[in-house]
């Protein structure tokens, strides 16, 4: 990959990643209003405003953001599975994307309920704010180790190292470090934590 189609390519990465990150916040603010409004026709709006955003705004700038993520690792001496900071940062935005999708229709179901029901059962709507809270918590994740790279080879980047002769590597290579054992050990409390929420809650929503 030349320099300026690299430079193109991160430029495109960003504005999907951050949109993705800005519409979320915007879904957020809107099952926030769901949940506190006393105004039964503003909780309406609310749920098919959560609706049009989720997959005309989220949905597309998601999975543009993994698919331009996955052509910037394999386009560069990074590579895909080469460190863990990369491939932690791809597997968290496989599982926010996936579970994305697979709670659109849910949405779009009480979406559907709110523009039909009676005004005065809309009350028992609540509001859609777990998921977006926790797919918020997931992005600022994968930002941080965006940014800051922390370093870590995995095996394979290390044999891969080794076969290149080391000129393929840009950083020193070492063992997998502290902070990657920590990360794992708080991704999967995170994880568990979500499991649990989502089944005592329903994600934060009553018809999920």
């Amino acid at each position: 990959m030349t320099p300026g189609s690299r430079k193109l390519l991160l430029t495109v990465h960003l504005v999907f990643s951050v949109g993705w990150v800005g519409a979320v916040v915007a879904y957020l603010v809107l099952g926030i209003s769901a949940v506190a409004t006393s105004n039964p026709e503003n909780a309406r709006a609310a749920w098919i405003a959560m609706d049009v955003t989720g997959w005309y705004a989220i949905v597309p700038l998601a999975v543009g953001s993994l698919l331009t993520g996955i052509l910037m690792a394999l386009g560069t001496p990074w590579g895909l599975f080469r460190y863990y900071w990369v491939l932690i940062s791809f597997a968290l935005t496989i599982f926010s994307v996936s579970i994305l999708l697979l709670h659109m229709p849910t949405v779009s179901a009480q979406a559907l309920v709110a523009r039909g029901a009676d005004p005065a059962a809309l009350g028992g709507l609540g509001g859609d704010l777990f998921h977006p809270a926790a797919g918020l918590f997931i992005l600022l994740v994968v930002t941080v180790l965006n940014v800051y790279k922390p370093r870590g080879l995995t095996p394979y980047g290390r044999r891969k190292q080794l076969e290149a002769g080391g000129e393929a590597d840009l950083r020193p290579a070492a063992a997998p470090s502290a902070w990657v054992k920590t990360f794992v050990m708080a991704a999967v409390g995170v994880l568990l934590v979500f499991g649990v929420l989502h089944h005592v809650l329903g994600g934060g929503m009553r018809h999920h």
